[in-house]
């Protein structure tokens, strides 16, 4: 019985295509008690069932009503007390959030939304973030921890990308974006892999495919686990899977001593 949870959160880019090149196998070297899986694009009766061999409990998925977009999974070895797509924040129903409840813990995986498309979609994440704030506030305020994880679609700090001034101008690097973010930390919410790396720099967590960027590392670090301040003490590691292939973001990683 290991004496930690170990949680592992990756945008896969398409589910379908993540199992064509077998690009999940790595999951049963060490399968995480919760794997959360972003940008499925997919329906639940869509997913391949040879992804890894562990057989996890519990699948729960939340597609998008436009078939083959973003959408969400959550494959856990515990035994949730509570689930929810959390529609009260996923109000577009576009398959964004898989919310579970396990002991005092509420735990989120998350593919917030993109703003890059136009001024409409930005004015949308904005106001995404905000519902999504206001949610585990409430939890909180009830008494829950929290852990948030997923493709947050923001670099928080010049070092989460490899080129600032570059993009200063461009969703996912805006003030009002990386505003947000701020909000979150100064409310007691944990950067993990800040909290354990300092201020390291050069790791990122997604590449521009079209430009071929992951092999010259000019990245963005965009996928995050966050934890309520209340869990701190508990963080043993947390860290970005840059080695792991077969989508345009890299896993993202965090242990948590149980109590």
């Amino acid at each position: 019985m290991s004496d930690h949870y170990y949680f592992v959160s990756w945008n896969v880019n398409g589910i379908r295509s993540i199992a064509k090149k077998g690009a999940l196998r790595w999951i049963d070297e060490e399968p995480p008690v919760i794997l959360g899986l972003q940008e499925v694009k997919a329906e639940e009766d869509q997913f391949p069932r040879d992804l890894f061999e562990h057989e996890y409990r519990h699948l729960y998925v939340s597609s998008s009503h436009k078939k083959g977009q973003s959408g969400v999974a959550l494959y856990t070895d515990l035994d949730p007390e509570y689930y929810s797509p959390c529609y009260e924040v996923d109000i577009l129903r576009e398959g964004r959030i898989n919310e579970i409840h396990f002991g005092d813990i509420a735990y989120f995986n998350v593919y917030f939304p993109n703003g890059k498309r136009n001024e409409e979609r930005l004015i949308y994440k904005m106001e995404f973030y905000e519902r999504f704030f206001d949610r585990i506030e409430e939890l909180r305020s009830r008494g829950k921890s929290i852990i948030f994880c997923g493709d947050v679609n923001t670099a928080h700090r010049e070092i989460d990308l490899a080129r600032p001034k570059e993009n200063e101008d461009i969703s996912g690097f805006l003030p009002i974006e990386r505003a947000w973010i701020d909000k979150v930390i100064a409310a007691g919410y944990i950067d993990t892999f800040r909290y354990v790396h300092g201020e390291e720099r050069d790791r990122y967590s997604w590449w521009s495919m079209r430009t071929r960027a992951r092999e010259r590392n000019v990245g963005w670090r965009i996928d995050y686990f966050f934890v309520s301040e209340d869990l701190k003490d508990r963080i043993l590691d947390a860290d970005i899977l840059d080695r792991i292939t077969g989508s345009d973001h890299a896993p993202v990683t965090l242990r948590l001593r149980k109590e």
